[in-house]
Protein backbone atom coordinates (compact mmCIF):
# COMPACT_ATOMS: atom_id res chain seq x y z
CA UNK A 1 0.00 0.00 0.00
CA UNK A 2 2.85 2.40 0.71
CA UNK A 3 4.20 1.99 -2.81
CA UNK A 4 0.72 2.44 -4.30
CA UNK A 5 0.22 5.55 -2.17
CA UNK A 6 3.54 7.09 -3.24
CA UNK A 7 2.81 6.37 -6.90
CA UNK A 8 -0.63 7.97 -6.52
CA UNK A 9 0.93 11.07 -4.96
CA UNK A 10 3.54 11.30 -7.72
CA UNK A 11 1.03 10.86 -10.54
CA UNK A 12 -2.04 12.70 -9.27
CA UNK A 13 -1.10 14.88 -6.29
CA UNK A 14 2.55 15.80 -6.75
CA UNK A 15 1.77 19.45 -5.93
CA UNK A 16 1.37 18.47 -2.25
CA UNK A 17 5.10 17.87 -1.80
CA UNK A 18 5.98 21.54 -1.84
CA UNK A 19 3.01 22.79 0.17
CA UNK A 20 2.24 23.43 3.83
CA UNK A 21 -0.24 20.73 4.81
CA UNK A 22 -2.72 20.26 7.65
CA UNK A 23 -3.92 16.71 8.33
CA UNK A 24 -7.25 16.11 10.09
CA UNK A 25 -6.72 13.21 12.52
CA UNK A 26 -9.53 11.73 14.61
CA UNK A 27 -7.43 8.83 15.92
CA UNK A 28 -9.37 6.27 13.88
CA UNK A 29 -7.68 3.76 11.62
CA UNK A 30 -8.13 5.80 8.42
CA UNK A 31 -6.49 9.00 9.64
CA UNK A 32 -3.75 7.13 11.55
CA UNK A 33 -2.81 5.20 8.41
CA UNK A 34 -2.72 8.40 6.36
CA UNK A 35 -0.49 9.97 9.02
CA UNK A 36 1.85 6.96 8.78
CA UNK A 37 1.90 7.00 4.96
CA UNK A 38 2.74 10.71 4.83
CA UNK A 39 5.49 10.27 7.42
CA UNK A 40 6.97 7.29 5.54
CA UNK A 41 6.84 9.29 2.30
CA UNK A 42 8.69 12.19 3.97
CA UNK A 43 5.88 14.62 3.23
CA UNK A 44 5.73 17.34 5.90
CA UNK A 45 2.45 18.13 7.67
CA UNK A 46 0.81 19.33 10.89
CA UNK A 47 -2.12 17.66 12.66
CA UNK A 48 -5.51 19.05 13.70
CA UNK A 49 -7.75 17.11 16.11
CA UNK A 50 -11.35 17.90 17.08
CA UNK A 51 -12.69 16.98 20.51
CA UNK A 52 -16.47 17.15 20.12
CA UNK A 53 -17.13 16.19 23.76
CA UNK A 54 -19.80 13.71 22.73
CA UNK A 55 -18.46 10.49 24.31
CA UNK A 56 -17.23 11.61 27.71
CA UNK A 57 -13.83 10.17 28.68
CA UNK A 58 -13.60 8.39 25.35
CA UNK A 59 -13.37 11.75 23.53
CA UNK A 60 -10.59 12.91 25.86
CA UNK A 61 -8.72 9.62 25.44
CA UNK A 62 -8.86 10.06 21.65
CA UNK A 63 -7.35 13.52 22.02
CA UNK A 64 -4.59 12.29 24.34
CA UNK A 65 -3.78 9.43 21.99
CA UNK A 66 -3.39 11.65 18.91
CA UNK A 67 -1.42 14.23 20.90
CA UNK A 68 0.96 11.54 22.19
CA UNK A 69 1.60 10.17 18.70
CA UNK A 70 2.33 13.66 17.38
CA UNK A 71 4.69 14.41 20.28
CA UNK A 72 6.60 11.16 19.71
CA UNK A 73 6.96 11.93 15.99
CA UNK A 74 7.68 15.66 16.48
CA UNK A 75 4.55 16.67 14.52
CA UNK A 76 2.96 20.06 15.19
CA UNK A 77 -0.38 19.45 16.91
CA UNK A 78 -3.54 21.60 17.04
CA UNK A 79 -6.65 20.74 19.05
CA UNK A 80 -10.02 22.39 19.60
CA UNK A 81 -12.81 21.51 22.05
CA UNK A 82 -16.43 21.96 20.98
CA UNK A 83 -19.78 22.08 22.73
CA UNK A 84 -21.30 20.12 19.87
CA UNK A 85 -24.64 19.33 21.48
CA UNK A 86 -25.18 22.95 22.51
CA UNK A 87 -24.33 24.13 19.00
CA UNK A 88 -26.67 21.56 17.46
CA UNK A 89 -29.55 22.56 19.75
CA UNK A 90 -29.12 26.31 19.27
CA UNK A 91 -28.87 25.97 15.48
CA UNK A 92 -31.50 23.20 15.17
CA UNK A 93 -29.05 20.81 13.51
CA UNK A 94 -28.39 17.10 13.79
CA UNK A 95 -25.33 16.16 15.84
CA UNK A 96 -23.56 14.95 12.69
CA UNK A 97 -24.22 18.15 10.75
CA UNK A 98 -23.27 20.29 13.76
CA UNK A 99 -19.96 18.44 14.13
CA UNK A 100 -19.24 18.85 10.44
CA UNK A 101 -19.88 22.59 10.53
CA UNK A 102 -17.80 23.06 13.67
CA UNK A 103 -14.78 21.16 12.39
CA UNK A 104 -14.69 22.71 8.94
CA UNK A 105 -15.19 26.21 10.32
CA UNK A 106 -12.22 25.60 12.59
CA UNK A 107 -10.16 24.05 9.80
CA UNK A 108 -10.83 27.10 7.62
CA UNK A 109 -9.74 29.37 10.45
CA UNK A 110 -6.55 27.35 11.02
CA UNK A 111 -5.72 27.38 7.32
CA UNK A 112 -6.05 31.15 7.23
CA UNK A 113 -4.26 31.90 10.50
CA UNK A 114 -1.38 29.45 10.01
CA UNK A 115 -1.09 29.88 6.21
CA UNK A 116 -1.68 26.22 5.34
CA UNK A 117 -2.08 25.47 1.65
CA UNK A 118 -4.25 22.35 1.91
CA UNK A 119 -6.26 20.30 4.39
CA UNK A 120 -5.87 16.52 4.05
CA UNK A 121 -8.64 14.16 5.16
CA UNK A 122 -8.64 10.35 5.25
CA UNK A 123 -11.80 9.61 3.27
CA UNK A 124 -11.48 6.35 1.35
CA UNK A 125 -13.27 4.39 -1.37
CA UNK A 126 -15.87 2.87 0.98
CA UNK A 127 -16.76 6.39 2.17
CA UNK A 128 -17.37 7.34 -1.46
CA UNK A 129 -19.68 4.33 -1.90
CA UNK A 130 -21.67 5.35 1.18
CA UNK A 131 -21.94 8.97 -0.03
CA UNK A 132 -23.16 7.73 -3.43
CA UNK A 133 -25.86 5.60 -1.78
CA UNK A 134 -26.94 8.39 0.58
CA UNK A 135 -27.37 10.79 -2.34
CA UNK A 136 -29.05 8.07 -4.39
CA UNK A 137 -31.79 7.76 -1.74
CA UNK A 138 -32.44 11.51 -1.92
CA UNK A 139 -33.20 13.99 -4.72
CA UNK A 140 -29.94 14.64 -6.55
CA UNK A 141 -28.49 15.35 -9.94
CA UNK A 142 -25.57 13.73 -11.70
CA UNK A 143 -23.06 15.52 -9.47
CA UNK A 144 -24.51 13.76 -6.42
CA UNK A 145 -23.56 10.42 -7.94
CA UNK A 146 -19.92 11.21 -8.68
CA UNK A 147 -18.66 10.31 -5.22
CA UNK A 148 -16.42 12.36 -2.94
CA UNK A 149 -14.09 14.66 -4.91
CA UNK A 150 -10.37 14.02 -4.50
CA UNK A 151 -9.66 17.76 -4.65
CA UNK A 152 -12.23 20.31 -3.56
CA UNK A 153 -10.80 23.80 -3.20
CA UNK A 154 -8.29 23.39 -0.34
CA UNK A 155 -9.44 19.94 0.79
CA UNK A 156 -7.48 16.94 -0.57
CA UNK A 157 -8.38 13.28 -0.01
CA UNK A 158 -5.38 11.10 -0.92
CA UNK A 159 -6.92 7.77 0.21
CA UNK A 160 -9.93 7.67 -2.14
CA UNK A 161 -8.20 5.02 -4.26
CA UNK A 162 -7.99 2.65 -1.27
CA UNK A 163 -10.69 0.46 0.29
CA UNK A 164 -11.27 0.26 4.02
CA UNK A 165 -10.01 -3.34 3.99
CA UNK A 166 -6.71 -2.24 2.44
CA UNK A 167 -6.34 0.47 5.10
CA UNK A 168 -7.10 -1.87 8.02
CA UNK A 169 -4.78 -4.57 6.68
CA UNK A 170 -1.98 -2.04 6.27
CA UNK A 171 -2.49 -0.83 9.84
CA UNK A 172 -2.28 -4.38 11.19
CA UNK A 173 0.76 -5.31 9.09
CA UNK A 174 2.64 -2.19 10.24
CA UNK A 175 1.42 -2.35 13.84
CA UNK A 176 -0.21 1.06 13.66
CA UNK A 177 -2.30 1.81 16.73
CA UNK A 178 -5.68 3.48 16.38
CA UNK A 179 -8.80 4.30 18.38
CA UNK A 180 -12.22 2.79 17.72
CA UNK A 181 -15.13 5.25 17.86
CA UNK A 182 -17.92 3.39 19.69
CA UNK A 183 -20.56 5.39 17.78
CA UNK A 184 -19.47 3.68 14.55
CA UNK A 185 -21.06 0.46 15.80
CA UNK A 186 -24.49 2.07 16.10
CA UNK A 187 -27.05 1.90 13.29
CA UNK A 188 -28.63 5.13 14.51
CA UNK A 189 -27.12 7.03 11.59
CA UNK A 190 -27.91 6.36 7.92
CA UNK A 191 -24.24 6.11 6.94
CA UNK A 192 -23.68 3.35 9.51
CA UNK A 193 -26.76 1.41 8.36
CA UNK A 194 -25.43 1.49 4.80
CA UNK A 195 -21.96 0.48 6.00
CA UNK A 196 -23.19 -2.43 8.10
CA UNK A 197 -26.21 -3.68 6.15
CA UNK A 198 -26.18 -2.61 2.49
CA UNK A 199 -22.57 -2.41 1.34
CA UNK A 200 -21.70 -5.96 2.56
CA UNK A 201 -24.56 -7.33 0.44
CA UNK A 202 -23.27 -5.47 -2.64
CA UNK A 203 -19.79 -6.88 -2.04
CA UNK A 204 -21.26 -10.36 -1.62
CA UNK A 205 -23.20 -10.07 -4.88
CA UNK A 206 -20.12 -8.84 -6.70
CA UNK A 207 -16.75 -9.64 -5.09
CA UNK A 208 -15.21 -7.08 -7.45
CA UNK A 209 -17.76 -4.44 -6.46
CA UNK A 210 -15.34 -1.73 -5.30
CA UNK A 211 -13.27 -1.90 -8.48
CA UNK A 212 -16.43 -1.78 -10.60
CA UNK A 213 -17.73 1.12 -8.53
CA UNK A 214 -14.47 3.04 -8.92
CA UNK A 215 -14.65 2.68 -12.71
CA UNK A 216 -18.30 3.76 -12.67
CA UNK A 217 -17.35 6.88 -10.69
CA UNK A 218 -14.69 7.77 -13.25
CA UNK A 219 -17.26 7.42 -16.05
CA UNK A 220 -19.79 9.57 -14.19
CA UNK A 221 -17.15 12.20 -13.41
CA UNK A 222 -16.23 12.43 -17.10
CA UNK A 223 -19.91 12.80 -17.99
CA UNK A 224 -20.29 15.51 -15.33
CA UNK A 225 -17.34 17.33 -16.89
CA UNK A 226 -19.12 17.33 -20.26
CA UNK A 227 -22.30 18.63 -18.62
CA UNK A 228 -20.36 21.44 -16.95
CA UNK A 229 -18.81 22.45 -20.26
CA UNK A 230 -22.19 22.54 -22.02
CA UNK A 231 -23.72 24.45 -19.13
CA UNK A 232 -21.06 27.17 -19.31
CA UNK A 233 -21.50 27.58 -23.09
CA UNK A 234 -25.31 27.91 -22.88
CA UNK A 235 -25.05 30.17 -19.81
CA UNK A 236 -23.26 32.83 -21.84
CA UNK A 237 -26.14 32.87 -24.35
CA UNK A 238 -29.06 32.87 -21.89
CA UNK A 239 -27.97 34.51 -18.63
CA UNK A 240 -27.02 38.15 -18.10
CA UNK A 241 -24.97 39.11 -15.03
CA UNK A 242 -26.06 42.55 -13.82
CA UNK A 243 -24.42 43.79 -10.59
CA UNK A 244 -25.62 41.36 -7.91
CA UNK A 245 -28.30 39.81 -10.12
CA UNK A 246 -28.40 37.01 -12.66
CA UNK A 247 -31.13 37.56 -15.27
CA UNK A 248 -32.21 34.42 -17.10
CA UNK A 249 -33.87 35.42 -20.39
CA UNK A 250 -36.86 33.14 -20.90
CA UNK A 251 -37.17 33.51 -24.68
CA UNK A 252 -33.67 32.10 -25.13
CA UNK A 253 -34.13 29.54 -22.35
CA UNK A 254 -37.36 27.99 -23.63
CA UNK A 255 -35.99 27.17 -27.09
CA UNK A 256 -33.56 24.72 -25.43
CA UNK A 257 -34.78 21.11 -25.74
CA UNK A 258 -34.22 20.44 -22.02
CA UNK A 259 -34.06 23.81 -20.31
CA UNK A 260 -34.89 22.30 -16.90
CA UNK A 261 -31.50 20.59 -16.82
CA UNK A 262 -29.75 23.92 -17.39
CA UNK A 263 -31.79 25.63 -14.68
CA UNK A 264 -30.77 22.88 -12.29
CA UNK A 265 -27.08 23.29 -13.15
CA UNK A 266 -27.16 27.08 -12.80
CA UNK A 267 -29.27 27.29 -9.63
CA UNK A 268 -28.08 24.33 -7.53
CA UNK A 269 -25.11 26.29 -6.04
CA UNK A 270 -27.58 28.76 -4.52
CA UNK A 271 -29.28 26.28 -2.21
CA UNK A 272 -32.61 25.75 -4.02
CA UNK A 273 -34.46 22.46 -3.48
CA UNK A 274 -38.03 23.06 -4.76
CA UNK A 275 -37.17 22.11 -8.33
CA UNK A 276 -40.71 21.50 -9.59
CA UNK A 277 -41.72 24.95 -8.35
CA UNK A 278 -38.70 26.47 -10.10
CA UNK A 279 -39.51 24.72 -13.38
CA UNK A 280 -43.14 25.91 -13.12
CA UNK A 281 -41.89 29.46 -12.51
CA UNK A 282 -40.94 29.71 -16.19
CA UNK A 283 -44.63 29.81 -17.17
CA UNK A 284 -45.92 31.48 -13.99
CA UNK A 285 -47.33 35.00 -13.76
CA UNK A 286 -44.99 37.91 -13.18
CA UNK A 287 -44.18 38.57 -9.52
CA UNK A 288 -44.08 34.91 -8.44
CA UNK A 289 -40.91 33.95 -6.56
CA UNK A 290 -39.09 30.97 -5.04
CA UNK A 291 -36.73 31.20 -2.05
CA UNK A 292 -33.68 29.33 -0.83
CA UNK A 293 -32.04 30.21 2.48
CA UNK A 294 -30.05 33.15 1.11
CA UNK A 295 -31.40 33.74 -2.42
CA UNK A 296 -34.62 34.28 -4.28
CA UNK A 297 -35.67 33.60 -7.85
CA UNK A 298 -38.27 36.04 -9.18
CA UNK A 299 -40.37 35.85 -12.35
CA UNK A 300 -40.40 39.35 -13.84
CA UNK A 301 -42.19 39.32 -17.18
CA UNK A 302 -39.74 37.75 -19.65
CA UNK A 303 -36.87 37.04 -17.25
CA UNK A 304 -36.10 35.08 -14.10
CA UNK A 305 -34.08 37.22 -11.70
CA UNK A 306 -31.75 35.56 -9.20
CA UNK A 307 -30.45 37.73 -6.38
CA UNK A 308 -29.54 37.60 -2.67
CA UNK A 309 -32.43 38.06 -0.26
CA UNK A 310 -32.35 41.65 0.91
CA UNK A 311 -32.84 42.48 4.56
CA UNK A 312 -35.95 44.69 4.90
CA UNK A 313 -34.73 48.24 5.34
CA UNK A 314 -36.08 50.51 8.04
CA UNK A 315 -33.17 52.90 7.64
CA UNK A 316 -33.70 56.61 7.18
CA UNK A 317 -31.10 59.04 5.85
CA UNK A 318 -31.39 62.73 6.67
CA UNK A 319 -30.49 65.72 4.52
CA UNK A 320 -29.55 68.98 6.25
CA UNK A 321 -30.69 72.35 4.91
CA UNK A 322 -27.28 73.48 3.67
CA UNK A 323 -26.10 70.07 2.45
CA UNK A 324 -24.84 70.08 -1.15
CA UNK A 325 -23.84 66.42 -1.67
CA UNK A 326 -25.31 63.08 -0.63
CA UNK A 327 -23.52 59.75 -0.73
CA UNK A 328 -26.06 57.47 0.97
CA UNK A 329 -28.41 55.97 0.11
CA UNK A 330 -27.95 57.45 -3.38
CA UNK A 331 -25.22 59.70 -4.77
CA UNK A 332 -26.83 63.07 -5.40
CA UNK A 333 -25.96 66.77 -5.80
CA UNK A 334 -28.08 69.59 -4.37
CA UNK A 335 -27.54 73.08 -5.75
CA UNK A 336 -29.21 76.49 -5.43
CA UNK A 337 -30.22 77.79 -8.85
CA UNK A 338 -31.95 80.97 -9.98
CA UNK A 339 -34.20 79.35 -12.55
CA UNK A 340 -35.11 76.06 -14.13
CA UNK A 341 -32.58 75.83 -16.92
CA UNK A 342 -32.33 72.10 -17.62
CA UNK A 343 -35.08 69.95 -19.03
CA UNK A 344 -36.42 67.78 -16.25
CA UNK A 345 -35.69 64.09 -16.43
CA UNK A 346 -36.11 61.10 -14.15
CA UNK A 347 -32.71 61.92 -12.63
CA UNK A 348 -33.38 65.65 -11.91
CA UNK A 349 -36.04 67.62 -10.06
CA UNK A 350 -36.40 71.34 -9.22
CA UNK A 351 -38.26 72.25 -6.04
CA UNK A 352 -39.31 75.32 -4.13
CA UNK A 353 -36.96 75.39 -1.13
CA UNK A 354 -39.37 77.38 1.04
CA UNK A 355 -41.94 74.60 0.74
CA UNK A 356 -39.57 72.07 2.32
CA UNK A 357 -39.23 71.13 5.99
CA UNK A 358 -35.66 70.26 6.92
CA UNK A 359 -34.09 67.90 7.54
CA UNK A 360 -35.36 65.99 4.53
CA UNK A 361 -35.55 62.21 4.82
CA UNK A 362 -34.74 59.36 2.46
CA UNK A 363 -36.75 56.22 3.21
CA UNK A 364 -38.32 53.20 1.52
CA UNK A 365 -41.98 53.20 0.56
CA UNK A 366 -44.68 51.82 2.84
CA UNK A 367 -48.20 50.59 2.25
CA UNK A 368 -50.59 53.55 2.22
CA UNK A 369 -48.02 56.07 0.92
CA UNK A 370 -49.44 58.55 -1.55
CA UNK A 371 -48.22 61.62 -3.43
CA UNK A 372 -49.44 64.27 -5.90
CA UNK A 373 -47.74 63.41 -9.20
CA UNK A 374 -46.15 66.38 -11.00
CA UNK A 375 -48.24 67.36 -14.02
CA UNK A 376 -51.39 65.69 -12.74
CA UNK A 377 -54.39 66.69 -10.66
CA UNK A 378 -55.11 64.93 -7.39
CA UNK A 379 -53.25 62.38 -5.36
CA UNK A 380 -52.17 58.85 -6.19
CA UNK A 381 -51.02 55.88 -4.15
CA UNK A 382 -47.36 55.05 -4.59
CA UNK A 383 -48.32 51.40 -5.05
CA UNK A 384 -50.60 52.39 -7.95
CA UNK A 385 -47.76 54.43 -9.48
CA UNK A 386 -45.51 51.37 -9.26
CA UNK A 387 -48.13 49.26 -11.00
CA UNK A 388 -48.76 51.80 -13.77
CA UNK A 389 -45.04 52.22 -14.39
CA UNK A 390 -44.59 48.43 -14.45
CA UNK A 391 -42.14 48.35 -11.54
CA UNK A 392 -40.97 44.85 -10.76
CA UNK A 393 -40.92 43.62 -7.17
CA UNK A 394 -37.18 44.27 -7.11
CA UNK A 395 -37.66 47.79 -8.52
CA UNK A 396 -40.14 48.56 -5.75
CA UNK A 397 -37.80 47.27 -3.05
CA UNK A 398 -34.88 49.29 -4.39
CA UNK A 399 -36.78 52.58 -4.78
CA UNK A 400 -36.16 55.42 -2.33
CA UNK A 401 -38.51 58.25 -1.42
CA UNK A 402 -37.29 61.78 -0.65
CA UNK A 403 -39.64 63.20 1.97
CA UNK A 404 -40.34 66.51 3.66
CA UNK A 405 -41.87 65.58 6.99
CA UNK A 406 -44.52 62.99 6.15
CA UNK A 407 -44.97 64.23 2.58
CA UNK A 408 -43.24 62.73 -0.44
CA UNK A 409 -41.16 65.18 -2.47
CA UNK A 410 -39.81 62.71 -5.01
CA UNK A 411 -40.08 59.04 -5.88
CA UNK A 412 -36.40 59.16 -6.64
CA UNK A 413 -35.60 58.48 -10.26
CA UNK A 414 -39.27 58.24 -11.22
CA UNK A 415 -41.73 61.08 -10.41
CA UNK A 416 -41.72 64.35 -8.46
CA UNK A 417 -44.55 65.64 -6.27
CA UNK A 418 -46.60 68.61 -7.56
CA UNK A 419 -46.79 70.26 -4.11
CA UNK A 420 -43.09 71.18 -4.08
CA UNK A 421 -42.74 72.30 -7.69
CA UNK A 422 -41.35 75.69 -8.72
CA UNK A 423 -43.97 78.42 -9.29
CA UNK A 424 -43.94 82.09 -10.28
CA UNK A 425 -43.74 83.07 -6.61
CA UNK A 426 -40.80 80.78 -5.76
CA UNK A 427 -37.94 82.69 -4.14
CA UNK A 428 -35.29 79.92 -3.90
CA UNK A 429 -34.96 76.97 -6.23
CA UNK A 430 -33.17 73.73 -5.27
CA UNK A 431 -31.97 71.34 -7.93
CA UNK A 432 -31.64 67.66 -6.93
CA UNK A 433 -29.61 65.63 -9.40
CA UNK A 434 -28.82 61.93 -9.23
CA UNK A 435 -25.19 61.19 -10.02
Amino acid sequence: MLSKFQNHINQKLSFLKEKKLLLAVSGGVDSMVLLHLLKQSEIGFSVAHCNFNLRGNESDEDENFVKSVCNNLSIEFFVNHFNTKGYADSNKLSIQLAARQLRYNWFDKLIEEEAFDYLLTAHHLDDSVETFLINFTRVTGLEGLTGIPQLNDKVVRPLLVFSRDEIVNYAKENRIDWREDSSNASDKYLRNKLRHDIVPILKELNPNFLNSFQQTLENLQQTQSMVDDASRIVYRKVVEDVENQKRIHLAELKVLPNYQAYLYQWLKPFGFTAWNDIYNLVEAQSGKQIFSEHFRLLKDRDVLILEPIATPSSEAYFVAENQTEIEFPLPMKITNVTKVTDPESSAIIFVDKDSLKFPLVFRKWQQGDYFYPFGMQGKKKVSKHFKDEKFSLIDKENTWLLCSGNEIVWIVGSRADQRFSVTKTTQTILKFELQ
